[in-house]
């Protein structure tokens, strides 16, 4: 035998039904204070100091891989000329 039960409600409503306690106020207020700490701490970073911190860091990384990339085309081209100053 199989009793199938459909409840109609909303989550309010079967919370209070279970006797859960409503957290919204809570959750309200949190996402509040975490709302006014981003603010905060958006307000306290200045984009120039940001840039100087992470602009040098990206320079060097693509300053490295240019110097590695010529590097690797100029040993090339060093061995292409060496192989054909051979054939002569």
């Amino acid at each position: 035998m199989k009793i199938h039960i459909d409840i109609d409600c909303t989550p309010e409503e079967a919370r209070a039904f279970l006797g859960l306690p409503d957290v919204a106020p809570v959750q309200a207020a949190v996402m509040a204070e975490i709302q006014q700490r981003m603010l905060d701490s958006l307000k306290a970073m200045e984009p120039e100091a940001l840039f100087k911190m992470w602009l040098p860091a990206g320079l060097q990384g693509w300053e490295q891989l240019q110097k590695q990339f010529w590097s690797q085309m100029t040993a090339a081209a060093g061995d292409k000329s060496a192989a054909g100053d051979d054939k002569e």
